[in-house]
């Protein structure tokens, strides 16, 4: 059963859990959530496939929840999605009506409410592993979002694996303030908790007082919040009574990594992933966190590294390749798009991830970044751009960096480095020089007042190129 903890029979025979949910000012017990869950599963039931406004909210867990019981595909549609956006993903997925939140602008789709103290106790039984579970949107930037085909065996796997990595059970009590529209929000910290059993509990905005207050063994962040909750030492140190602070969905610079550690006592967890893998790469509880490093292939994933011309690059934590996974958390393919799900796949199988990694002798994963914006060659070299940020970051006068390639009639590519601090460009450029080699040092420095982001935290580097 993927929500396994929503076990109707085992509910009704007294394991039931209070405060199980609480969101948006709301608690649901266990018996609410499927009372309430169920109702919605008969109004939605037997649909093809259906969009959910997914904000922060007991009406979107619950229509998730639903979906997830009458066995009906969701849509999670951001709230703030643009309106070429939003009409493209409600076209494309073919989805009938709106669940829960009522959308400001529904496209021409009914709207089916949510409501919260309905109860059914219809017995639905448990849809095929294979069924797919939810159509999830991918951030479109390189071209309209593409649909990703989620199925419940995916899911099942994902969450079972991180469980044995993270040792996360049923006594843990999971924080976080992060959307449901994406896999870390939804997936892992929604739909997690279902299936472990654990309290759940969502803080609205992911604020540092927020997640002080949260009482949590087990939070959930992207470096923006991680980063917060380091420059709020009352915050931080409220968090050392924690039991795990895992971050993801972008790279968690070294000096926040190493704060966090000093303040809470807990070096972070980071992990890797992906829509289309969901994560297969993760530090783990009881094993080494190594600022920078996302960790080793969780249970029944591989992964390799080859370069250009599909040969294998050794693993010598230094030599950058292209990362390939296999993983039986592996999307059933991109809707509607054949042709995109197969420039992805390699002819054995493997799922060509566009990142770009090391791999160390003991297995441990460093993602350097996007093979397309942040594997700079310049000047016979190959540069990952991760690693040019990490050492700046190591500069006290750089709060945030981002660093690009762009087109050098000598290089071929040059090194820019966009930094939002107080530093001299020149002494920037010289600090590179001597903490790494010289080739990799930036050939220009732009210091801005902040980087272009996007709704998980991670720097929008294709406007950064437009910026150059």
């Amino acid at each position: 059963m993927l929500l396994a903890s929503l076990n109707p029979a085992a509910v009704a025979a007294g394991a039931d859990l209070a405060d199980a949910v609480r969101i948006d000012g709301v608690t649901l017990s266990r018996s609410d959530l499927v009372g309430a869950a169920t109702s919605v599963a008969e109004r939605v039931g037997g649909a093809h496939r259906i969009a959910v406004l997914a904000k922060p909210t007991a009406t979107t867990v619950l229509a998730v929840t639903g979906c997830l019981i009458a066995g009906v595909p969701f849509v999670p549609v951001p709230a703030d999605v643009g309106a070429a956006e939003r009409r493209h993903i409600l076209t494309d997925s073919g989805a009938q009506a709106w669940l829960g939140e009522q959308p400001e602008h529904p496209e021409g789709l009914p709207h089916i409410p949510v409501r919260l103290h309905a109860r059914s106790w219809h017995r639905y039984p448990e849809p095929a592993p294979e069924a797919i579970a939810m159509v999830m949107y991918t951030s479109g930037t390189t071209g309209p979002p593409k649909g990703v085909l989620v199925s419940r065996r995916a899911i099942a796997a994902d969450i079972d694996a991180l469980a044995e990595a993270w040792q996360w059970t049923p006594e843990d009590t999971l924080v976080h303030g992060l959307p449901l529209f994406h896999i870390h929000g939804l997936v892992l910290g929604l739909l997690g908790s279902l299936r472990i059993g654990n309290r759940f509990i969502h803080t609205g905005k992911p604020k540092p007082a927020a997640y002080a207050e949260a009482g949590g063994s087990l939070y959930f962040g992207v470096p923006t919040v991680w980063s917060r909750i380091a420059d709020d030492e009352a915050a931080a140190r409220a968090l050392s009574s924690a039991r795990l602070l895992v971050s993801g969905s972008a790279p968690l610079p070294v000096p926040v990594f190493e704060r966090l550690a000093e303040l809470t006592g807990h070096p972070p967890i980071e992990r890797y992933g992906a829509s289309e893998t969901l994560i297969t790469i993760s530090t783990r509880a009881d094993g080494e966190r190594r600022p920078g490093w996302v960790g080793l292939p969780l249970r029944g994933v591989q992964t390799r590294l080859v370069d250009e011309h599909g040969a294998p690059v050794p693993h010598d934590g230094e030599t950058i390749g292209r990362l390939q996974i296999k993983s039986p958390t592996m999307f059933d393919g991109y809707l509607n798009r054949p042709d995109a799900t197969a420039e992805v796949f390699d002819a054995e199988g493997w799922y060509r991830s566009g990142d770009v990694a090391v791999i160390d002798g003991d297995g441990m994963h460093r993602i350097v970044g996007r093979e397309s914006v942040d594997l700079i060659k310049t000047g016979g070299f190959r540069v990952g751009a991760g690693e040019v940020e990490a050492a700046l970051l190591g500069h006290p006068g750089v709060d945030e960096v981002a660093v690009i390639g762009q087109p050098d009639n000598d290089l071929g590519q040059r090194i820019v480095a966009f930094v939002v601090g107080n530093a001299d460009p020149g002494e920037l450029i010289n600090y590179v020089a001597e903490q790494l080699s010289v080739h990799k040092r930036p050939r220009e420095v732009r210091i801005v007042d902040s980087l272009p982001r996007n709704a998980m935290g991670k720097v929008l580097k294709k406007e950064l190129a437009n910026w150059a």
